[in-house]
């Protein structure tokens, strides 16, 4: 009988352990659910970016009874409004626009040239910073007392958005006018990486010692060259950035708007690090097509097995590489490389020169773009890509000192 009491009660004690051990996974479970709704609401009420334009209480004031000038183009938005519009809507004294590559719609083939006019919906004068002369004449701005600057950078040296505001931020110092730089996040701000601009290559697609990816802002950039003394003026500017409200450097944004013809997406503009290079190549990176800077192709030499032909495309392609060509190579829409990528260039090089055909057709523009001669004779040499890489590893580290008194947003 007493066998059979002690048995009675070893089942009661076990089935009570593992009674406990069911509640405390129900609990455990219950926790890991609250931890993984936690999470995701975390995500959800993750604050958005907010540009340096939307932040209208912090300039609209520096403009009252002054006269303005605007440095911007289609990405220029405040909300879904123009700039031009809403500060015309508030009364600001808009007195010219200066339009940069592509213009001040962004209706302009790469390196087309356009002469100044007048805006056709505002009535506002449009002077060219894209044409015979890439800085205005000191009479342009003598009716001026501030000039802003808010166009969306891709973070890529050779795209010369920073180029014409270098130039810009001359005039306004050489006139004695504020100039304020509404900043807009980096697409590509996480990387920092390519070779250090030498001095001697010195071009309007490459005109500061900075990598090709800088992992800068706009307004990061104006407060470098200033800070730097890279201006070529012998006054003084007074510099304004209104800077971007949650914002880090390592965070993907997707633009909201293309920021110039041949850069439609979140794709090209990743790639266009890498591919840029093909532009001093006979190498077609889809200008012409509805993907440029997604595909790379060419028709004397096997790329790849994806075809594409080049066509006319007015605004944004009208002259395209191999025109109206077939050609074959990769499609490259479904990628996902970040950064800089030298395999694309190295490769196509190495089937160039397989078949004794000249790659580098263009090998000053190739120096320019690179900022120094030593990336395409590395490549001539068969260099891998971790060699040449390698090289700009201390020129980097140096870079990296040089910005950062100057630096809005966490560091990378």
């Amino acid at each position: 009988m007493r066998k059979v009491f002690i048995k009675s009660v070893s089942v009661f004690i076990l089935l009570l352990m593992l009674a406990a051990c069911s509640v405390t996974q129900s609990v455990n479970k219950t926790e890991e659910k609250k931890d993984s709704t936690y999470s995701i609401n975390s995500l959800l009420t993750v604050q958005p970016i907010v540009t340096g334009a939307q932040q209208t209480s912090k300039y609209l004031p520096m403009l009252t009874d002054k006269r303005v000038g605007l440095v911007v183009n289609q990405t220029s938005l405040v909300g879904n409004k123009h700039l031009v519009d809403m500060l015309i809507e508030k009364k600001v004294d808009v007195q010219t626009i200066f339009a940069p590559e592509h213009g001040f719609r962004g209706n302009y083939d790469a390196g087309e040239k356009f002469s100044s006019s007048i805006d056709s919906k505002t009535g506002v004068p449009l002077v060219s910073i894209y044409g015979k002369q890439r800085k205005p004449a000191a009479s342009v701005l003598e009716n001026l007392d501030v000039i802003i600057f808010d166009i969306q950078d891709v973070g890529v040296r050779f795209y010369t958005y920073i180029s014409s505001m270098h130039y810009m931020m001359e005039a306004a110092a050489d006139a004695g006018i504020s100039f304020i730089v509404l900043d807009r996040p980096n697409p590509n701000g996480a990387f920092v990486d390519g070779p250090i601009l030498e001095k001697a290559f010195t071009s309007f697609v490459g005109m500061h010692q900075i990598p090709l990816l800088h992992g800068m802002t706009v307004g990061e950039l104006a407060l470098m060259f200033k800070g730097e003394q890279w201006l070529n003026t012998q006054h003084e500017l007074k510099l304004k950035v209104v800077s971007l409200n949650n914002y880090r450097r390592t965070m993907r944004y997707s633009l909201p708007i293309k920021p110039s013809p041949n850069l439609p997406n979140d794709i090209a503009i990743s790639l266009y690090p890498s591919l840029g290079f093909f532009e001093a190549t006979p190498v077609s990176i889809g200008r012409g097509t509805v993907f440029p800077f997604q595909v790379i192709g060419y028709d004397k030499v096997s790329l790849g097995n994806f075809a594409f032909t080049p066509v006319s495309i007015k605004g944004a392609a009208s002259k395209p590489k191999l025109l109206n060509t077939a050609l074959l190579g990769q499609d490259l829409r479904q990628s996902k490389i970040r950064g800089l990528d030298l395999s694309f260039i190295i490769d196509c090089h190495n089937k160039f020169k397989a078949n004794n055909l000249e790659f580098f057709t263009r090998a000053n523009f190739m120096d320019k773009l690179s900022g120094t001669d030593k990336l395409r004779k590395a490549i001539e040499q068969d260099k891998s890509a971790k060699e040449i890489k390698q090289d700009w590893q201390q020129g980097l580290r140096q870079f990296k000192r040089a910005r950062k008194p100057y630096l809005l947003y966490p560091d990378i």
